[in-house]
């Protein structure tokens, strides 16, 4: 059995396990990385990478479509091979040669293996090459081993093999017919990508709409474009079995409204779990399988001495690439800070040190059609938190850059407004494009800038930014 020691061990090589060794080696701290499966995770090879490589085609065809001129060029429907292809070439083939050579360039050992705690500070590794090698930490090891799918364990579920979002992304088939379980990102996305490409659709929703925890009104517009798109919508209703008579053979859902529906494949988009069940907290006093709670330098809140960290979708602080490779530039910093001896945080470019974003100014962008831009919280967050607020609503298709954008476009941009602090605190966009609008909301809201400065941040013309200028200009009223 070989042993190692490093400053710093770093379990799981997605964007937040590779963006944090970087950092922890950039501050001259001996780092290794351990990656069961391909380095640069979920989100290169089976979660926004692909399924955004899947949605753009469609987003294409549909601008095309939308603009007079454009539209008559436009004849037959997407090719499904090309679309496979050209998302086969953003994933690299599931192929991880460049990035392995990255983590050379930046000075980070890599460990190809199954990682596990034996210990505090401990890790032993299964290797690919069938060797066990232990490594220990000097200062701190990061638990970035990210999330899997949920299925839920309903009866015939095992049995009729269903797709998870893996499947759906890594698929080279479009399914005559795909039942979709679940109306959150996943399932919208998905269904989204399988409409557009020629399955028949079938959208299964438990609650009483789609992406509950957006504004109402995102759903709707969302819902309406499927329905025209000819996706069968239903809400309300659960799957309560599912049952495949024969490998390869079609699925039969049974609902608890006593309806059924058959289709060719089943997808479950139903949530997510931490992927921390097999990685051995027991030897270190946590619970297999836990989220692990952390604190806002993404330490280990049950940890007494400080050296554990769990970084990205492991500490359910917020689900997001993007959120979880801005906690492990936090992360990296803290560490690095503290292998020096630093007493206080407060110095360095990431600020005091802490991940205050993941909680006040959180940006998400659904690739749905028509796309839902969004960042901070709802209206109905704001209320339940007791804030004095003014929501502002304006019809995105009176923008004049959004008419030239797409004929007939339809769309709407709500701010939201704290009354007592005098800054925005959650904007949502849902329209066409409207993803590229997200990062100035992003800046209004996370650095509290005042809305009598907003007013001087004049939009472009003809663009759909203008946009603000209407928000702006109805909330004085």
């Amino acid at each position: 059995m070989q042993e190692d020691a490093y400053d710093v061990i770093v379990l799981g090589a997605g964007p937040v396990g590779e963006t944090l060794a970087g950092r922890t080696a950039e501050a001259g701290l001996r780092t290794v990385i351990v990656e069961s499966e391909l380095i640069g995770g979920e989100c290169s090879y089976w979660a926004c990478m692909p399924s955004k490589a899947l949605l753009r085609p469609a987003a294409a065809l549909a601008g095309a479509r939308a603009v007079a001129g454009a539209s008559q060029a436009v004849d037959g429907s997407l090719d499904a091979a090309a679309v496979f292809a050209r998302r086969d070439g953003f994933t690299h083939h599931w192929k991880d040669d460049s990035q392995a050579d990255w983590l050379g360039s930046v000075d980070v050992d890599l460990v190809r293996g199954h990682g596990r705690f034996t210990g505090p500070r401990e890790v032993a590794v299964d290797t690919t090459d069938g060797t066990t090698r232990t490594l220990t930490a000097r200062h701190a090891v990061a638990v970035c081993t990210g999330s899997r799918a949920l299925v839920p364990n309903l009866p015939g579920v095992a049995e009729a093999d269903p797709w998870t979002s893996r499947d759906a992304t890594s698929a080279h088939e479009v399914p005559r017919r795909l039942a979709v379980v679940g109306g959150g990102v996943v399932g919208v996305e998905m269904a989204t990508v399988y409409q557009t490409l020629g399955s028949r659709v079938t959208l299964l929703v438990r609650g009483e709409g789609l992406m509950p925890r957006m504004e109402p009104f995102a759903g709707e517009l969302v819902a309406e474009a499927l329905r025209e798109a000819g996706a069968d919508l239903r809400i309300g209703v659960s799957a309560t079995s599912v049952r495949r008579e024969a490998p390869g053979g079609p699925v039969t859902v049974k609902l608890d409204d006593g309806g059924e529906v058959v289709a060719d494949e089943i997808l479950f988009a139903t949530g997510r779990a931490p992927r921390t069940a097999d990685i051995g907290l027991e030897t270190i006093g946590l619970e297999p399988g836990s989220w692990l709670e952390v604190d806002d330098t993404c330490r280990v809140t049950a940890m007494d001495d400080g050296w554990l960290y769990a970084v990205g979708d492991a500490n359910h602080r917020a689900l997001l690439t993007h959120q979880g490779k801005y906690q492990a530039r936090i992360a990296g910093g803290v560490i690095g800070a503290r292998a020096r001896g630093a007493e206080k945080l407060e110095t360095g470019p990431w600020g005091a040190h802490v991940a205050t974003a993941d909680s006040s100014a959180v940006p998400q962008v659904v690739f749905s059609l028509p796309e839902v831009a969004a960042v901070g919280l709802t209206a109905a967050e704001a209320e339940r938190q007791g804030r004095r607020t003014k929501v502002v609503d304006y019809d995105l298709g009176q923008v004049a850059g959004a008419s030239l954008f797409a004929d007939g476009y339809r769309g709407r941009a709500r701010m939201i407004v704290d009354l007592d602090r005098g800054h925005l605190i959650g904007v949502t966009f849902v329209g066409h494009g409207v993803g590229e609008l997200l990062q100035s909301a992003t800046v209004a809201v996370a650095g509290e800038v005042p809305v009598e400065r907003l007013l001087h941040a004049v939009p472009a013309y003809p663009t759909m930014s203008e946009v603000w200028l209407w928000l702006l200009e109805a909330y004085r009223s």
